[in-house]
């Protein structure tokens, strides 16, 4: 039953998203009863709506979980949200993102490929998205920011600390294998986090260790030793790829025993209710 409702108020919130075109620390878990891993949903709600946009990403938010987005670079230098180096795929257009402009982009409809409902939507542009996390405040989620372009990381940090949400994100994407993209992160705010990916245990050391790193990115199922050791060092762990990113409650209990952070998949919802809830969603 806990499902059904999950997914009744999926397309309530996306059906009004649709039409609407301290001290800082770390985003995770907290070692005490909101232990649980937070979801974050891989290009938003990708099963329920069309991929990186504004009704996407708020459906998220109202349900309390977190998203990754995907940045790239027009032509004319503006930030918007999309996963290809083409508008192919989730447009009605064609073209890569670089050769085209804001205006360009704008134009063209990012929702009717995944069905009518979503006939309208657009391509949003970073800022707006960032706008609209600032909107939700009060809801504790993780949002992961892809970095396709190593040349847009400070912009986008940029922009975080001007809707004061830095402290919300991660970024990974080139972030994770290239030491100079985490650098130039850091150079445009050491408050920035920054993600080392460690593709197995033979690696996890160096990422652990890797310069500039405030959590370690693994494509594995993490030991609790492991865990343990990037908490003890005042890091975090997210964890991607196979291993969690289908339906699969099994890897998902184990990585939340494990005591792991966050939990990127295509499947934030059965992640949620396969977890339970945290205290602070009651």
């Amino acid at each position: 039953m806990r499902q059904i409702a999950l997914v009744f108020c999926v397309w309530v919130v996306f059906g009004t998203a649709a039409g609407q075109d301290g001290q800082q620390q770390v985003a995770g878990r907290s070692d005490g009863p909101d232990s649980r891993p937070l979801a974050v949903a891989h290009r938003g709600l990708l099963r329920h709506g069309p991929e990186n946009t504004l009704a996407n990403f708020r459906a998220c938010l109202e349900l309390r979980i977190g998203f990754e987005f995907d940045v790239q670079r027009t032509r004319d230098g503006h930030l918007v949200c999309i996963h290809d180096s083409t508008v192919d795929r989730t447009t009605n257009g064609t073209g890569r993102v670089v050769d085209l402009t804001l205006a360009d982009i704008r134009r063209l409809d990012a929702g009717r490929w995944f069905s009518n409902r979503f006939a309208g939507v657009k391509v949003p542009t970073v800022e707006e998205v960032l706008r609209l996390i600032a909107e939700y405040r009060q809801h504790p989620v993780l949002v992961a920011v892809d970095i396709k372009d190593r040349t847009v990381a400070r912009d986008v940090v940029i922009l975080a600390r001007k809707h004061k949400i830095l402290h919300r994100l991660v970024f990974i994407g080139t972030t994770i294998s290239e030491p100079a993209v985490r650098q130039q992160i850091k150079q445009a705010s050491p408050r920035a986090a920054t993600a080392t990916v460690a593709n197995n245990r033979g690696e996890f050391a160096a990422a652990l260790n890797a310069p500039n790193t405030d959590w370690v990115y693994v494509r594995y199922l993490a030991s609790k030793q492991e865990v343990a050791a990037v908490h003890r060092a005042g890091k975090r762990v997210f964890i991607a790829g196979s291993n969690v990113s289908g339906s699969v409650p099994d890897n998902w209990r184990r990585a939340a025993i494990a005591g792991i952070d966050a939990i990127l998949t295509d499947y934030p919802l059965e992640l949620q209710s396969a977890l339970g809830p945290r205290s602070s969603d009651k």
